[in-house]
């Protein structure tokens, strides 16, 4: 089953910023509003799922967690890279490159920086062959494409049984209007 977890929890919690309570009297509705109050700290970012999990020695998690995105790239790029090289035989020799076009130091910048960019006047996906990174569509398999980054090469074919998580589609249909994930049982 192929479940967007970071999706489904934020509808959840957009759901439940929007509580409404109704008495017996249909005039009398209440709105009702979380309290906030407290300390809180950041313990995790995804803007891209994997990349965190992968390329971020376990060391240094805490660390990158809490760095603020326009400082990740400049403090973790270069352990990004030692990661890729180690683990993905497509970055093996100087030059080798992406389907990007990207060598590792270029791709592995663009993935320290952890965030989920938003194309505002394009096509939103995470990669259509055309379009990379300009936002994320439910259906996107944003999985297959790391590792097809990562592993594929230059025209996704080094590494096929690297390149793909082998899972095609979700368990059920999105639905055509909001909140356009399905319900999960």
């Amino acid at each position: 089953m192929k479940f967007n977890f970071i999706k489904y929890t934020a509808a959840i919690v957009v759901t439940s910023l929007i509580l409404v309570g109704c008495s017996k009297d249909d005039n009398d509705t209440q709105i009702l509003v979380p309290d906030f109050s407290g300390t809180y700290m950041q313990k995790d970012q995804m803007g891209r799922p994997a990349v965190n999990t992968v390329f971020v020695s376990a060391d240094k998690k805490d660390e990158f967690n809490v760095t603020v995105p326009s400082q990740q790239s400049a403090k973790f790029q270069s352990m990004f890279e030692t990661n890729l090289k180690a683990l993905s035989p497509a970055f093996a020799n100087t030059g080798d490159k992406n389907a990007l076009g990207q060598d590792a130091a270029a791709f592995t910048g663009l993935l320290a920086t952890d965030v989920l960019n938003v194309s505002l006047d394009g096509k939103t996906t995470f990669y259509d062959g055309t379009n990379v990174l300009t936002g994320r569509a439910l259906a996107d398999d944003v999985i297959t494409v790391e590792l097809l980054l990562i592993f594929g090469g230059e025209d996704f074919t080094e590494n096929p049984t690297l390149s793909d998580d082998n899972v095609s589609a979700n368990d059920k249909d999105f639905l055509t209007s909001f909140p356009y994930l399905a319900a999960p049982w």
